[in-house]
């Protein structure tokens, strides 16, 4: 039986419209938008591990959980998935400061994106984490690495970090690959074929970064160059990046 992730790469492939441009048509940096519902979830073994702790919740072995993955991973998406589901407001590692927290947990659920090393406030977090439990609220926060290889002058806060249980996203298999590349040229509405599918999976790094950062290129070429997205385009591009 075909996945949702088979299907998806398929009704894309057979739906999408070439998209006629001008030439030498002027390329602008404008946002693309990026579906986070759980429909347009990309499900893989890569990422099963992460879909299960949001699929268990609110039976979670801590308070506080940690979703820990590359750039590019799904950790976002992931985390959107789960406060639509559980209600949670969302912030930033780096936004956070300890006035704004119990505004932050003010609906019982909280989403913390993007922890990085010395980039956040210690101490907001170190309350943030007290009155999750005091308050039994349930914290999502996101990270590239887990908080053991941060350098956190609080020890309390340290030990606290490193007691919070860790699901890992893991590097994509062949098919959540080839749907990436489908996903993230659908979100720009290129038309692209199963040629160019199949060149870049075997062209560009097996990375979620590697792949937005290919499409980037190709959807902005294109249309400077006022040209459809083709396996010879690619194979331009790719040779000269």
């Amino acid at each position: 039986m075909p996945t949702s992730l088979e299907n998806a790469m398929v009704g894309f492939l057979e739906t999408c419209v070439a998209v006629r441009v001008q030439p030498r048509q002027l390329a602008f940096a404008l946002p693309h938008a990026e579906s986070l519902t759980r429909d347009n979830f990309l499900e893989g073994p890569a990422n099963a591990a992460g879909l299960a702790l949001i699929d268990s919740w609110p039976d979670w072995p801590n308070r506080v959980m940690l979703l820990v993955g590359p750039e590019g991973s799904g950790k976002s998406h992931l985390a959107a998935i789960w406060a639509e589901q559980a209600g949670a407001r969302s912030t930033s590692a780096h936004a956070l400061n300890a006035a704004a927290v119990p505004g932050a947990l003010a609906t019982g659920a909280l989403v913390v994106e993007d922890l990085r090393p010395a980039d956040f406030d210690e101490r907001a977090m170190f309350h943030l984490l007290n009155l999750a439990r005091e308050d039994e609220a349930s914290v999502l926060i996101t990270a590239r690495v887990p908080p053991v290889a941060f350098e956190v002058e609080l020890r309390d806060l340290r030990s606290r970090l490193r007691a919070i249980p860790v699901v890992s996203l893991l590097p994509p298999d062949d098919l959540l690959f080839r749907g990436l590349i489908v996903k993230f040229c659908a979100d720009r509405q290129m038309s692209i074929d199963e040629t160019v599918v199949s060149y870049l999976t075997t062209r560009i790094e097996r990375s979620y970064a590697a792949v937005r950062q290919a499409i980037d290129l190709l959807d902005t070429e294109a249309l400077r160059l006022g040209r459809p997205v083709t396996r010879a385009l690619a194979a331009e591009l790719l040779r000269n990046a």
